[in-house]
């Protein structure tokens, strides 16, 4: 039954809800970028976006998304993870799949940051993370001034013999790269989303196993819980040995050197 009674008159103007603040004040990305890159020829272009890299426990982790000429409208409220509330992204997982369609996310370990530095770690997570699709792309986008996907070729000593021949490299990957990319590109916002709440994920698994750390709140960021937990209890076995962790033992990131190209790192730092 439809009522008739009069409404009272408003006092003002609606308060925006914080969703409808956020879209507002967030840039939107789109798909403008990956279609020009489609334009170059490629039929498979792989998004790729990484999360975890700043972290101080835990693995980095990569997402890929496949882009094609056939795929359709961005998915309504998309954006970078870090711009989106837990629920939010958590909402947006299965839009984004149905979406593009394919999709993987891949880890790399603290034991293997720790043992094989931050860079060659999130190459390794993002290898893994293509192995998941149906098939091999021919270019992908990366977010960042820093091509992590394809190792460095490094020249031989001409003084010294090798034992060994060496195993031969994975093919080079055409690799194209813009800054800020999860904030314009939709493609890699949603390759975002679905690293971030995978990554969220797992640390909120583990964290009754490592009580101490509140792994389920910090992500494996460095709050000052977190590290106040590092100064009284040591590093866990997920924490990243070789990094400094608040505490005075341990080197420096051994990746961290002036010779790498580092600028555009996020050092996200805090849990969103």
């Amino acid at each position: 039954m439809t009522s008739t009674l009069p409404r009272p008159p408003r006092s003002g103007p609606r308060a925006p809800s914080p969703l409808a603040r956020q879209r507002s004040t967030a840039s939107r990305p789109d798909l403008r970028f990956e279609k020009t890159l489609l334009r170059l020829g490629y039929l498979r272009l792989a998004a790729m976006d990484e999360v975890g890299r700043g972290a101080l426990a835990g693995p980095v982790s990569v997402g890929v998304v496949v882009v094609t000429p056939s795929i359709g409208r961005v998915p309504a409220g998309l954006r970078d993870s870090k711009l989106l509330t837990p629920a939010a992204r958590d909402a947006l997982v299965g839009p984004v799949r149905r979406w593009v369609r394919e999709y993987g996310v891949g880890h790399a370990s603290a034991d293997e940051i720790d043992a094989m530095g931050i860079m060659s770690a999130l190459r390794l997570a993002a290898r893994r993370a293509l192995e998941h699709l149906a098939a091999p792309v021919d270019a992908v986008l990366l977010d960042g001034n820093h091509d992590y996907l394809n190792p460095r070729p490094v020249a031989p000593d001409p003084d010294q013999a090798p034992l060994f021949l060496p195993e031969p490299a994975p093919a080079p990957i055409p690799v194209h790269l813009r800054i800020k990319a999860d904030l314009t590109c939709a493609a890699v916002a949603g390759a975002s989303v679905l690293a971030k709440t995978e990554r969220d994920r797992h640390l909120v698994e583990i964290s009754p196993l490592h009580p101490r750390y509140n792994f389920a709140v910090n992500k494996g960021y460095g709050t000052p819980d977190h590290l106040a937990a590092l100064r009284e209890h040591g590093p866990s076995d997920v924490h990243r040995r070789s990094w400094r962790l608040g505490v005075a033992a341990g080197p420096a990131d051994p990746d961290a050197r002036d010779d790498d190209d580092l600028s555009d790192w996020k050092g996200e730092g805090y849990p969103t």
